[in-house]
């Protein structure tokens, strides 16, 4: 045992003083100060003049005169005026507008792409003039219109049944959960990239520089394995803590912010730290250990610590297909049935059985049975990885990992003879 916790210290002191680790600490604060200030710039366009020119003038005066703030909108006299501010770069775009009758139609002329932005803009006020028009054909007053247009409300409401029936209503948190779950599949995909790089390279590096004969006749493979899938994990544990501890002191100290408020709406807190949040802390822990085992044992299979990237490409795969698969199909269609079912298979309940619970699509006990088959699956592709990792690290096998894997199997088979 004291060797198991020499060499996962080892591990541990050696990625937490790192400079990598720091980074990975300030990543995500970085990212949404960055994500926060080109979103306080979004607004703004470098596209500010537009020219309008039609054969008919009215028509060019009218369009001027709609509500726009963004876009300074000029009347042009002719194209052949607009093509020459266009190319003088009096303008960063010009607007050319026809009618047949009452029904309006626009053709936009610049050097680049003015974006979707500007150009549903456009199509906005291009359809409110057209509406305009038609309306005082039929007679209708502007409160008229603006009766006919107006959209119709449609509202959610949560319901329960007790056991006789009767239904009540509930508050409805989905939407706030639906931000959490989003939260942990991404930071379950960023660690399970990040750490599985990290436990193959360990090994991987190792195995590289023919030292691990050394350390095998020392200690036993499955010691030293447990040692550096143990260390590593207590460093994403570590990552996790720091995180928790950041949004508890964030909350305790912007909780009175009308932005938090507005965010938060009428949720409680146990509504929000209450079985959901259990479950998806637990499906983000056992998710990152089972893809930890499997970047363990491919990064056991290359000669090199160069190769490590291509061996973990089944890490990155699986877990960029779970990730995606909760990302869009849960936002778009909680009820999807390739979501139900992937919500108990290991390597994708991680990321898909945190979505129906937002959802309530799955109740608790689903979530349970969930978390036991992913649990059970990871602590037996943990004993194979492990009986398999002292084969695994002395094959020296150019012909890539399926032919190191196979290698080691017969190593495997051959040592139980």
């Amino acid at each position: 045992m004291s060797k198991f916790w020499v060499i996962a210290k080892d591990v541990y002191k050696k990625n937490v003083k790192s400079v990598s680790f720091l980074i990975l600490i300030l990543a995500p604060f970085l990212m949404g100060a960055f994500y926060y200030f080109t979103g306080q710039l979004a607004g703004s366009s470098d596209v500010n003049t537009i020219g309008v020119y039609s054969d008919d003038a009215a028509l060019g005066q009218a369009f001027t005169q709609l509500d726009h703030k963004d876009y300074d909108f000029k009347v042009i006299p002719s194209k052949k005026a607009a093509e020459k501010d266009l190319a003088k770069e009096k303008l960063d775009a010009f607007l050319v507008l026809t009618n047949k009758g009452d029904s309006f139609s626009g053709e936009i002329f610049t050097e680049s792409s003015l974006g979707q932005t500007t150009q549903l803009m456009i199509q906005q006020l291009l359809t409110q003039m057209q509406s305009n028009v038609r309306a005082k054909k039929m007679g209708l007053s502007a409160q008229e219109v603006g009766t006919l247009s107006q959209t119709a409300q449609l509202t959610t409401q949560k319901v329960s049944f007790d056991k006789s029936g009767t239904m009540t209503s509930e508050d409805d948190h989905s939407s706030l959960q639906m931000i959490v779950t989003n939260v942990s599949a991404i930071i379950l995909f960023i660690f399970v990239v990040t750490y599985s790089s990290i436990i193959a390279q360990e090994i991987a590096s190792e195995k590289g520089t023919r030292i691990m004969e050394v350390i095998l006749s020392s200690t036993k493979a499955q010691t030293h394995f447990y040692g550096k899938l143990t260390g590593v994990l207590l460093v994403a544990l570590t990552q996790l803590l720091i995180y928790g501890l950041m949004i508890i002191f964030g909350y305790q100290k912007f909780k009175d912010m009308d932005i938090v408020r507005q965010f938060l709406g009428d949720a409680s807190l146990e509504s929000l730290f209450g079985p959901f949040l259990i479950f998806s802390a637990i499906f983000v822990i056992l998710g990152i250990l089972l893809y930890a085992v499997l970047a363990a044992l491919c990064g056991s299979l290359v000669n090199k610590a160069e190769d490590t990237s291509k061996a973990i490409i089944p890490v990155t795969y699986l877990s960029m297909g779970a990730y995606f698969l909760a990302l869009f199909v849960g936002m778009f269609d909680p009820q999807n049935i390739a979501l139900k079912i992937c919500s108990y298979i290991p390597f994708f309940s991680s990321f898909a059985m945190p979505v129906r619970l937002a959802n309530d699509t799955a109740s608790i006990s689903s979530a349970i049975v969930s978390v036991v088959i992913l649990a059970v699956f990871t602590v037996f592709l943990m004993l194979i990885s492990s009986g398999l990792y002292k084969s695994n690290v002395l094959v020296y096998n150019e012909n890539g990992v399926i032919a190191a894997l196979k290698q080691s199997l017969s190593m495997m088979k051959a040592e139980k003879k």
